[in-house]
């Protein structure tokens, strides 16, 4: 029978070998404290976590993929002035907090897998790292007390309160840049006054050109590298576009306000132009531009590889670099007009009609090149099926931002050229990626590169979310 504990609450352990496990909605890490009496650990063998899964009489046991890890503790193994074992949460992503995400629950099951004694943890908000709870010995026998202690001072706080060593990265010297200064001062000296003046006079009617009233100008210019992060960087230099014309129309700016205008018109019409493709020259998109899929020469292209790439960011940790192990899933929904017809993903690797072909899972994005493949026969499409949409998924919740290289590719499935490729630049906090879409236009297929983030962990979460990019 389980009995239920709420926080403080303690009971007996008459079994010799127990698994502390968690249920958990968000990627985090177990780890143990050994400690004795004092609260503090022996030497830093005392603690156990996942560069270390193995201490006297504890073992970190690595879950199931998408499930956190155990701790399976033999009792009678535990040195003997070992007071206590606790049982530690700390989240994958330290920015979080508990309070984002259903509370935890810790259970202590026997060998046999019976649960004892399960303890949900409520009342977390802004902790990252919990104390979940603890073994400890009371009179020659082992209890478990349900603790739910939040930790603020962050993991390496938690870890040296207890007694454990923690080797600080150091600090990178800022250099002082204190040369460079001297420099100038010698330069201006030699401009004298005579020269000065005509400098203002000339100078500033010049440099208006570029910069002056036209300072709109060097914002059309920035939009070009925002654009792989978004169009809408652009949007609001546009909005600021108004404000030039009240200068340009008074009359000391008339001269230059006039170029003005005209500079500006092809800024508005900076939405990425449709591009051709060709197998010597890989096009190297931008968020919202489009290819149309026909080959040099015109010829319609009708069998296409989607590859889509990414490698888990390496977490510098306290206690030694590790990569997470970031499951990202490919997946091509099918859409006639607004509705989704079929999907082609790790749980149905080929769809319906037999157009699209789902390569298989990779489970950790380790290794060079494309992580997962879906391969596409247009001819195979069935006429009422407008849009093909291609989507990341992140299995365990692991967001963007853990993520780096990420790259969706388009290949000729014939020759085997590469002839597009998107690259996602920076890290963003969602668990999934609308990445690209092929669509049908009159006779015609393109694609069109999204780079969109919204909150899934598979496709039947992203499902509801994808209609808002049938129209862009």
């Amino acid at each position: 029978m389980t009995t239920s504990l709420a926080k403080g609450q303690n009971g007996p352990i008459t079994a010799s070998d127990v698994v502390v496990s968690l249920e958990l909605t968000t990627p985090a890490d177990l780890s143990a404290l050994l400690v004795k009496a004092d609260g503090k650990v022996r030497s830093d063998a005392d603690f156990v976590f996942f560069n270390q899964p193995t201490g006297p009489g504890v073992r970190l046991v690595p879950g199931a993929p998408g499930q956190a890890a155990s701790l399976a503790v033999s009792l009678g193994a535990i040195p003997a002035d070992i007071a206590q074992v606790r049982a530690v949460i700390t989240l994958d992503d330290a920015s979080s907090t508990f309070g984002r995400f259903a509370p935890p629950t810790a259970r202590v099951a026997d060998a046999t897998g019976a649960v004892l004694y399960e303890y949900r943890i409520e009342g977390l908000s802004s902790e990252s790292i919990v104390i979940a709870l603890e073994l400890y010995r009371r009179q020659g026998a082992w209890k478990v007390r349900a603790v739910g202690q939040g930790y603020a001072g962050g993991f390496a706080a938690l870890v040296t309160d207890h007694g454990v060593s923690v080797d600080d990265a150091p600090a990178a010297p800022t250099p002082a840049p204190q040369p460079a200064p001297p420099t100038p001062p010698a330069q201006p000296a030699p401009p004298q006054q005579p020269y000065t003046q005509p400098a203002q006079q000339y100078a500033q009617p010049a440099p208006p050109q570029p910069y002056g009233e036209p300072a709109a100008q060097p914002q059309y210019a920035q939009p070009a590298p925002p654009q792989p992060y978004g169009e809408p960087a652009a949007q609001p230099q546009y909005a600021q576009a108004p404000p030039p014309q009240p200068y340009g129309q008074a009359a000391p700016p008339q001269p230059y306000g006039q170029p003005a205008p005209a500079q500006q018109a092809p800024a508005p019409a900076a939405p990425p132009a449709e591009v051709s493709l060709t197998k010597n020259r890989p096009v190297s998109l931008v968020k919202g531009q489009r290819v149309t899929l026909r080959k040099e020469g015109g010829v319609a292209l009708t069998f296409l590889r989607m590859g889509l790439g990414w490698d888990p960011v390496e977490k510098r940790g306290l206690f030694g670099n590790r990569s997470a192990d970031i499951d990202l899933d490919a997946s091509a929904v099918l859409f006639a007009d607004h509705n989704i017809v079929d999907v082609a993903y790790y749980g149905q690797l080929t769809s319906k009609d037999g157009s699209i072909q789902h390569q298989g899972d990779n489970l950790t994005g380790e290794g060079a090149g494309d992580d997962e493949v879906v391969l596409v026969d247009l001819t195979r499409v069935p006429p009422h099926v407008n849009t093909l949409m291609f989507i990341v998924t992140s299995y365990k919740g692991h967001t963007f931002e853990q993520v780096r290289n990420a790259f969706c590719r388009l290949v000729d499935g014939t020759t085997n050229a590469e002839l597009a490729r998107y690259t996602l630049q920076g890290g963003m906090p969602f668990t999934g990626m609308v990445m690209a879409k092929v669509y049908r236009q009159g006779p015609e297929w393109k694609l069109q590169a999204i780079g969109e983030g919204i909150q899934a962990k598979h496709p039947g979460e992203a499902a509801p979310q994808l209609g808002r990019f049938l129209a862009t």
